[in-house]
């Protein structure tokens, strides 16, 4: 999906600019690729800088309830520094690394409501103009698929899938947002969780993985939170059925807030009060030869999915 659009700054006769991306989704630390097209206007125009910005669509939690808006997380320039004569078509080639930390916005070849773009950004003689804006495919590492099968071989489905912005205590975060992804217990923790939220945190040499479970409460006890973190490499060969097993045992069996195992700082919540997070976007398909559950919630599909991603990025345009 690519929206092209006048310079709005420079007025009738400027420059247009026309971003494409390679086809395919991209993994986090991967390189996007892609190139830049520009169409010059009636007249010729030095082109300063062209800038692409990354963003994504961030759930926010406040006193107010939430909110959510777009949240730049990664800035580069690509090109510039030279003068684009009277009706001339130039492309700029580029190629820049993802931050490790990206969210994934798909799992095979699904989409999971995650909203991710490309913004590009002209500097004509002065002049900044958001030329153009385009969707970001995101698929996960193989290491974030592993773990992902492996809550489907055990009976996990999945929930949705949102970003929260905020920091994870005691963790390595970089992004000023994280990503959950969450999914409903199989058939022997149903009695004692309502879902666990999976959080990847990677870099270039591992991966800390954090879970949180929403636990059921008891006959003499409210339900509460339990955290904790494990930390993986990108080429780990574990038996995952049994090492996924063995985090989510650790898990339920906290005795509630505080026993967070491996975290420090604000005592291993988020920033803010403890939530449990809703359904974000309200639909997440999520499906894989492990047996995944393909999942539908709200009475959403996955094409509207990428209608609704289609429309918030061209409401984005307008304002």
């Amino acid at each position: 999906m690519v929206f092209k659009r006048l310079l709005g700054s420079l007025g009738v006769g400027g420059p247009t600019v026309d971003t494409v991306l390679t086809p395919g989704a991209v993994r986090p630390g991967g390189e996007l690729t892609g190139r830049v097209r520009l169409m010059g206007g009636g007249t010729a125009f030095d082109i300063e800088h062209i800038t692409l910005e990354l963003v994504a669509r961030v759930e926010a939690e406040h006193e107010e309830g939430e909110s959510e808006g777009l949240v730049p997380f990664g800035r580069f320039t690509v090109g510039g520094g030279f003068r684009l004569a009277e009706d001339e078509d130039r492309e700029v080639p580029f190629g820049v690394a993802l931050p490790w930390e990206t969210p994934i916005t798909e799992l095979y070849g699904q989409p999971l409501g995650i909203v991710l773009g490309v913004r590009t950004e002209l500097s004509v003689a002065g002049a900044r103009d958001k030329g153009d804006l385009d969707p970001l495919a995101v698929g996960a590492l193989p290491v974030q698929e592993e773990i992902l099968d492996a809550f489907g071989r055990l009976g996990f489905g999945f929930a949705s899938a949102d970003l929260e912005y905020g920091h994870i205590g005691g963790t390595g975060q970089q992004l000023p947002f994280y990503q959950e992804i969450e999914i409903t217990p199989s058939p022997e923790y149903a009695h004692r969780v309502n879902e666990i939220e999976v959080t990847f945190l990677a870099h270039p040499g591992g991966m800390e993985v954090v879970l949180e479970a929403d636990k059921r409460g008891g006959l003499l006890s409210g339900g509460h939170d339990a955290l904790t973190r494990f930390t993986v490499g990108h080429h780990d060969t574990r038996d995952w059925n049994s090492e996924v097993d063995g985090w989510v045992r650790r898990l339920v069996e906290q005795g509630g807030h505080g026993e967070h195992a491996g975290l420090h700082g604000h005592g291993g919540h988020h920033h803010g009060e403890p939530h449990r997070s809703g359904p974000g976007m309200g639909t997440v398909v999520a499906a894989g030869a492990a047996g995944l559950a393909v999942g539908v919630v709200g009475g959403m599909v996955a094409a509207e999915v990428v209608d609704e991603v289609g429309d918030f990025f061209e409401g984005d345009e307008e304002d």
